[in-house]
């Protein structure tokens, strides 16, 4: 039915405006306010910016937040990253608990009090905190932290792009937010942080989340972040953190050199957290990781910043340089430095490997420095999961997926990287045992196993690399291979050489 030149009907409006899109946005809610709200002129114009809206506009659904986005640019939805949004919103939450019970612990010391507060006590007070969401594009993130986190004061979700701005705005109205709870702001993503860098006006959640690298906001983003406030960041650019083709070039943006293996996509975990570290070293802070994904195409963290002038002297014990066999691709790491008993810090000494492999005899490629302390607090993960288990699909449309993760991430081993049983077994040239044969073996020679959850068949453990090639020899032995086929100096030739020791 086409509109009336002059004076459309409502009828007409409602009816023009469901042939052209059966889920017409808020029509319900428009009709069931129309009497109270606007007078008949203003019914009219408003009806017809609805519609007008309804021809330029999707509406896409996500959690809480029902987000406008232009039918003519798709960029700004990416739905393989709401695993990414609805992990953030569990981990803010999480860590906003943890913050309002250390104040309310703080408040209570002030006072004389020398009441403890355990994790799983709920305090009697909860404290307001602000987000900023540097690189905020449509504003769904922002907008479904505003409608599912509790006690949030305001939220910033800036953007350098003023139609982004604009549609910030079109969604914080159309999802009836407050401007003053959830604030659109134009400019560039470092400069809002360097602006913000000073006490009082530091964020206590700061949220990165960048097409491609994150590297040009990390200086800003440590030091803008409230004490003991919480930062995250995601990164897509793995074609330089995870491999070899662009070394220069991961160095430029991370100050670390990636080296090619099957554990890539943890070692990109650490060499952003490595950056992190030294980043916040600067300003006499330090890094607490509370959570580190590998997810699809991208990486995300969660980490504290704090203050701590004594703990930055740790860092060089955090770090590490990692050397890898370019034969068989067995992995060694070395600390920059360690902790005399005189609680002094001296350089290590080094190498810790020869000039070639002790194994296939070939030599090694240097990578790093990488973080390999800790990457994930279990504590942390395992109120995130409890958390989790409490939801449902409602909630977290990717419940399944986060209980999954985070459900390998609470077993996972603390050790730094991991082997894949196809990648051991194909240098070998063998049969790959079963995951559950191989780990068996691993135990029953006293070592600690466990799975990552970077990659499906990954084997973390602190058995050496010795350990490993001789579990492999004996499995050889009960599944042999054909020894004409495997080239003179192949690595599997040299390894499978020598004979079983355990």
């Amino acid at each position: 039915m086409p509109l009336h030149p002059t004076h459309p009907t409502l009828y007409q409006i409602i009816i023009c405006a469901r042939s052209r899109e059966k889920n017409f946005f808020k029509l319900n809610l428009v009709i069931k306010n129309w009497q109270t709200k606007f007078s008949t002129s203003n019914r009219i114009r408003s009806l017809e910016k609805i519609v007008k809206m309804d021809n330029e506009f999707n509406v896409i659904t996500e959690g809480k937040a029902s987000i406008l986005f232009p039918k003519n640019n798709k960029v700004f939805y990416n739905n393989v990253q709401q695993f990414n949004r609805d992990i953030s919103i569990a981990a803010i939450k999480i860590w906003s608990k943890i913050f309002s019970e250390e104040k309310l612990n703080k408040a209570q010391q002030k006072k004389g009090s020398d009441i403890n507060i355990q994790s799983s006590s709920k305090p009697s007070k909860t404290y307001t905190f602000t987000i900023l969401e540097a690189l905020a594009a449509s504003g769904l993130r922002s907008i479904r932290y505003a409608k599912e986190i509790p006690n949030i004061k305001y939220i910033i979700a800036n953007d350098l792009d003023l139609d982004a701005v604009d549609l910030i705005n079109k969604n914080v109205e159309y999802n009836e937010l407050s401007k003053d709870f959830v604030r659109a702001n134009q400019g560039d993503a470092c400069s809002v942080l360097y602006q913000h860098r000073s006490f009082p006006d530091r964020f206590d959640v700061i949220d990165l989340d960048p097409y491609g690298t994150a590297a040009p906001f990390i200086d800003g983003a440590v030091q803008a972040v409230e004490e003991g406030g919480l930062l995250c960041v995601t990164c897509t650019d793995l074609a330089n953190l995870t491999g070899s083709n662009y070394p220069e070039k991961c160095y430029a943006n991370y100050g670390s050199i990636p080296v090619k293996g099957e554990f890539c996509h943890e070692m990109a975990l650490r060499i952003l957290l490595h950056t992190l570290s030294t980043s916040a070293a600067k300003y006499r802070r330090r890094i607490i990781p509370l959570l580190c994904c590998s997810i699809d195409f991208y990486i995300r963290i969660f980490v504290r910043v704090v203050t701590s002038p004594v703990e930055v002297k740790n860092n060089p014990c955090k770090t590490s340089m990692l050397y890898v066999c370019t034969g068989c691709h067995s992995y060694y790491t070395q600390p920059l430095a360690k902790v005399t008993g005189k609680n002094t810090y001296v350089p290590m000494v080094g190498p810790i490997v020869n000039n070639s492999c002790e194994h296939c005899e070939n030599k090694f490629h240097v990578g790093g420095p990488i973080w390999t302390h800790s990457i994930h607090d279990k504590q942390f993960v395992l109120r995130m999961l409890e958390h989790v288990k409490e939801s449902n699909n409602e909630t977290y449309q990717t419940h399944s997926r986060m209980l999954g993760m985070l459900s390998v991430i609470m077993e996972e081993l603390d050790i730094p990287l991991f082997h894949n049983l196809s990648a051991l077994a194909g240098t070998l040239h063998c049969t790959s045992p079963s995951l559950k044969t191989f780990c068996s073996a691993i135990l029953n020679k006293g070592y600690k196993v466990s799975a990552s959850h970077a990659m499906a068949g990954s084997v973390k453990t602190d058995a050496p690399m010795s350990v490993i090639w001789d579990i492999f020899r004996s499995w050889i032995q009960l599944h042999p291979v054909t020894m004409k086929n495997i080239k003179e100096n192949s690595p599997a030739r040299k390894i499978l050489a020598i004979e079983p020791r355990l």
